[in-house]
């Protein structure tokens, strides 16, 4: 099974990023089905992002990034390097994808994915919002593009 996962705020202008390409290729998936591959629009709930990972072999996560790089830059990272066990905390708010891949490995072991990619895009504006940037916006369209390659080369398999 490979599970994509869209993060983001859709308020919040470029950080809808992740959210705006899992729904296009939920509509991807819509047209060309594919009973191994699953997508989530999982928001900022990291704790969904573990539970949606859970049992699948591969996971790709999009989301926007924030690190002062050009703007529409994209980042494609191994998830091992990005996994960070959350900080003690009062709010399941603080729990985030990176928490999420790390205490999901700890608890299902096996039954969580073990090739993790994630594809980070160098937000422009995070400034409350309901566009994307277009600089996003054309990157977007390459993760788009890289992900749905993905998900043929998993129909093929």
């Amino acid at each position: 099974m490979l599970t994509i996962i869209g993060c983001g705020n859709l308020n919040r202008s470029d950080d809808a990023v992740g959210v705006i390409i899992a729904q296009r290729l939920q509509k991807y998936l819509a047209e060309n089905p594919h009973p191994n591959v699953q997508v989530y629009d999982c928001g900022t709930a990291g704790m969904e992002v573990m539970f949606q990972a859970r049992g699948s072999k591969q996971l790709v996560i999009i989301d926007a990034s924030s690190t002062n790089s050009k703007p529409g830059a994209v980042f494609k990272v191994p998830g091992e390097e990005l996994e960070a066990l959350p900080e003690p905390s009062y709010s399941l708010h603080d729990f985030r994808w990176d928490h999420a891949l790390a205490a999901g490995r700890k608890i299902f072991h096996n039954d969580f994915p073990q090739e993790v990619i994630v594809y980070l895009i160098e937000a422009k504006n995070l400034d409350l919002g309901l566009e994307l940037s277009s600089i996003v916006k054309h990157s977007a369209d390459l993760v788009f593009e890289e992900v749905a390659a993905i998900i043929r080369q998993n129909v093929e398999v």
